[in-house]
């Protein structure tokens, strides 16, 4: 076991460091701030329309599914690029899975707000 912090000690100093990796991804992640915003511009459908508590936060939980899914997405490309900036088959790899899942995250955003909406 490695030594550290217990308890509530550790709750906070673990909340520290996410609000430490948010603030990272705003400073440094166009995709993260773009996202964010469109969480922010949708926010008021899921307040306006006229939908059930189970719509709403299957809606909800899609976004945040894609905020998640593109937090991981960027922590795999700055671990990979700390690695180094040459090519690598690998990287590469890594890249683009974490791309894909990005993307599979978007489709599932997708489909889940067009199914719920659409008719309204």
């Amino acid at each position: 076991m490695k030594p550290g912090k217990t308890g509530i000690a550790r709750i906070i100093d673990a909340t520290q460091y996410s609000m430490k990796g948010l603030r990272a991804a705003w400073c440094f992640e166009a995709a993260f701030r773009q996202e964010v915003l469109l969480l922010l511009v949708l926010l008021p459908v899921l307040v306006i329309a006229e939908l059930e508590l189970s719509e709403r936060l299957l809606m909800f939980m899609s976004l945040l599914g894609l905020l998640i899914t593109e937090l991981l997405n960027s922590a795999i490309e700055t671990v990979v690029d700390r690695i180094g900036a040459d090519f690598h088959e690998l990287s590469g790899r890594a890249k683009d899975i974490a791309s894909a899942a990005v993307f599979i995250a978007i489709c599932q955003f997708i489909v889940v707000w067009v199914a719920v909406l659409w008719p309204l």
